[in-house]
């Protein structure tokens, strides 16, 4: 009898199974990466130009025909050597009728002085007569009037002559603007006009030349993007390449970090200025740089794969393997990195320092060297079936 109701009891519990709907079991699979110690090396890297620390663009004050042009592209100069003439007929004949015209307002001048002595002459004469009742007031009236009338003509006829030489100095430099001299020791990088050529100074000076002071000392304009600006300093080393020489690295330093933004399509850039030496000559204004910065670099450093410091798992996943999801961090730096111990996923708290894009500091914290990381974990779903 005891056997029946063992046998019954069996088949119950077989039925009851059987109609229990089947459950998901996860089945976890994990990417992983080990903490290690090495080097780390935080950078920015920007494109930029390369120029010349003082580029001198050299123009015409005045319009007129190149009558001639001493230098070329590469010509060595000095402060105040002639590189270029205009034609100078029409300047020198505004110079010889502005000195005709000082001449005739000396003239003017002279003949105004000498019609104030005359009537001067008349005018004590008509007042001694006067006081002593020998001419009428009228007449004396009338010699004052004259007197008076001939000093005024004197200072208008002073007010041309500073007029005339006022129009015969302007005239004069415009005559010596005809002849173009380099403001600066350098060398031409660009001449833009030709012999016969017209230059017109109506609205805005033409630029004749550009002039670099020294190519032996150059600067890298780089653009650098508003993210990464807060990182640089003043000082700061910065290596470069340009498709001139690809392979060869040059170096300078961080001279200037200027606070004008360039907004380019909604992308806001900031100018790092850098000092190059070029003793060689390699380097060409123009030439395209791409710099790199190195803001900050450990030697020995805990680090952790980016893809570790990034991964953050499912939530849901937690629950299902019985695991409690760690608080949010607020703190830069503060992150929840997830280690692989036994099997299972283990959370651990850390502070992260700098990262060069692929390797990211441990500054603190529960990771320790070799220590197993997960970058990425996924459930496989599979079905536990009953007996029948």
């Amino acid at each position: 009898m005891a056997g029946l109701v063992i046998v019954a009891v069996a088949a119950a519990l077989a039925l009851r199974h059987r109609q229990t709907p089947a459950r998901s079991i996860p089945d976890i699979q994990y990417e992983t990466a080990n903490a290690d110690r090495g080097q780390i090396i935080a950078k920015v890297t920007a494109s930029g130009t390369v120029s010349a620390l003082v580029t001198v663009q050299v123009g015409s004050q005045v319009s007129g025909r190149v009558q001639e042009i001493d230098v070329d592209y590469n010509s060595p100069v000095k402060a105040g050597q002639v590189i270029a003439k205009l034609d100078p007929l029409l300047f020198q004949a505004a110079v010889d009728q502005s000195q005709a015209n000082y001449l005739t307002a000396q003239s003017a001048l002279k003949t105004a002085q000498a019609q104030e002595a005359n009537t001067k002459l008349q005018y004590e004469r008509s007042k001694n007569l006067l006081a002593r009742a020998l001419v009428a007031q009228s007449d004396f009236d009338t010699a004052k009037a004259a007197y008076d009338t001939a000093a005024a003509q004197v200072d208008g006829a002073q007010s041309g002559v500073a007029l005339a030489l006022a129009s015969l100095n302007q005239a004069k430099v415009n005559l010596g603007y005809t002849t173009i001299v380099s403001p600066i020791d350098g060398t031409v990088v660009s001449r833009n006009v030709d012999v016969g050529q017209t230059v017109a100074s109506a609205f805005q000076a033409p630029v004749l030349f550009t002039i670099a002071k020294d190519l032996r000392k150059m600067q890298v304009d780089t653009s650098v993007s508003e993210a990464d600006v807060g990182k640089l300093q003043t000082g700061m080393p910065a290596t470069f390449t340009v498709d001139a020489y690809p392979g060869e690295p040059f170096s300078g330093r961080v001279r200037q970090i200027r606070n004008a933004a360039t907004t380019v399509q909604n992308v806001v850039t900031y100018d790092a200025v850098i000092d190059v030496d070029n003793p060689a000559l390699k380097l060409k204004p123009g030439m395209t740089a791409n710099v790199t910065l190195v803001v900050a670099r450990k030697d020995h450093a805990l680090r952790v794969p980016n893809a570790a410091a990034r991964f953050q798992p499912d939530n849901a996943l937690l629950r299902a393997l019985d695991i409690s999801v760690p608080p949010e961090t607020g703190a830069p730096g503060d992150k929840w990195l997830w280690l692989l111990h036994e099997g299972r996923p283990v959370a651990a708290h850390v502070e992260t320092g700098i990262t060069d894009g692929t390797m990211t500091e441990i500054v603190s914290g529960d990771v320790h060297e070799n220590d197993v990381l997960i970058t990425d974990m996924s459930e496989t779903p599979k079905r536990r079936f009953g007996f029948f």
